[in-house]
């Protein structure tokens, strides 16, 4: 994780965790103009549009007073709904067993995107069981994750 988004993590995941809500991850989409930064939330009960206020409430105050982003932003607070995004290891081991799509930063056999059933998490990344095989991928590769609905 670049320095900015894990800055912002520091900053955010525990005043959200304070109002009871799972800090999920964020997503900062920095090439677009303005700037998107987008904040995961959940809890067990799920997410309501109320939340997502209560959360975006208190995170502007937060990104006002410390001022970690530079330009304009666009503030996101969402659930990670179905396609819920992984972003840490924890999630990862808690998935397991599940379908998910992977996106690479760097191809392996000329492939950036894996898709199927997480089968083994480790510290240094997972094995994925798709169509063709396994195959091993280390987190620092992984762009991207998220789990694919069963319907």
């Amino acid at each position: 994780m670049s320095s900015l988004p894990k800055r912002l993590m520091e900053l955010l995941q525990q005043p959200i965790e304070a109002l009871g809500y799972e800090y999920v991850g964020l997503q900062l989409l920095a090439n677009r103009r303005p700037a998107i930064l987008r904040i995961y939330i959940d809890k067990l009960q799920g997410v309501s549009v109320e939340d997502c206020a209560t959360v975006s409430r208190q995170v502007s105050c937060l990104l006002d007073i410390q001022e970690p982003l530079t330009g304009s932003y666009q503030l996101e607070i969402s659930s990670p709904g179905l396609e819920r995004p992984l972003f840490t290891l924890e999630h990862y081991q808690r998935f397991k067993g599940s379908k998910v799509v992977i996106l690479l930063q760097i191809p392996l056999q000329e492939c950036r995107q894996f898709r199927g059933v997480l089968q083994e998490v480790d510290d240094q990344g997972i094995l994925l069981q798709g169509e063709k095989g396994s195959q091993r991928i280390e987190f620092s590769n992984i762009r991207e994750a998220h789990l694919v609905p069963t319907i």
